[in-house]
């Protein structure tokens, strides 16, 4: 493995490590200043908003967390079983953020732009890692493969999103409403541009 791969999977794992514990410490301290303070109070008074907000940032955590750990050479070829059960959690804990996203994504702040934003992102993530899932139950493993990457590279929209917006903000000086409606489409979209780079090299044919 190159210099330039080691340093790309160096920094895929620290943010995924960061990101993906960062939605726990909605358990365990008073975060109602931050994204929280931002939503209408009628709205957080509602169970299945607040089911579906808590349900999608702790799977989403989960699945950003474990994520990685699949492309992990030895353990694909040498932890079959391990490889597999991961697999399985991974999955899992998509499809429970994914619809939980899409719900969300109804309410989300800033108008149709936004809302359509994060639910194209939400629908994408459920339809990739579906379509990795039935590609390996087929043992198609070439599918399978480029499928994954596409379905972590969506997973990853939760650093990108984190990234992108203090910079559309914070450095370049764009408000909060326009900052968010872009980072609704620019967190996932380049995402999946970069994810097929990495396919036509990886996957000669």
């Amino acid at each position: 493995m190159n210099l330039l791969i080691r340093i790309f999977w160096f920094f895929i794992i620290i943010f995924a490590l960061i990101i993906g514990l960062y939605p726990f410490l909605y358990l365990l301290v008073d975060m109602s200043q931050g994204f929280l303070g931002q939503k209408d109070p009628m709205l957080l008074q509602s169970s299945m908003w607040n089911l579906s907000f808590y349900g999608h940032i702790i799977f989403g955590g989960i699945a950003l967390l474990i994520g990685w750990l699949q492309f992990v050479k030895k353990i694909r070829l040498n932890r079959v079983k391990l490889h597999r059960i991961i697999g399985y959690i991974y999955a899992v804990s998509v499809i429970l953020s994914g619809v939980s996203g899409f719900y969300l994504a109804i309410f989300a702040t800033g108008g149709i732009i936004p809302k359509i934003g994060f639910a194209g992102l939400a629908f994408a993530w459920l339809f990739t890692t579906s379509s990795a899932y039935l590609a390996i139950r087929y043992k198609d493993f070439a599918s399978h493969g480029k499928w994954m990457i596409r379905s972590y590279a969506l997973t990853f929209a939760a650093v990108t999103l984190r990234l992108y917006s203090p910079i559309l903000e914070g450095v370049i000086g764009i408000d909060g409403l326009t900052t968010y409606q872009l980072v609704s489409w620019l967190c996932w979209v380049p995402n999946l541009f970069i994810a097929q780079l990495i396919i036509a090299k990886h996957y000669k044919t």
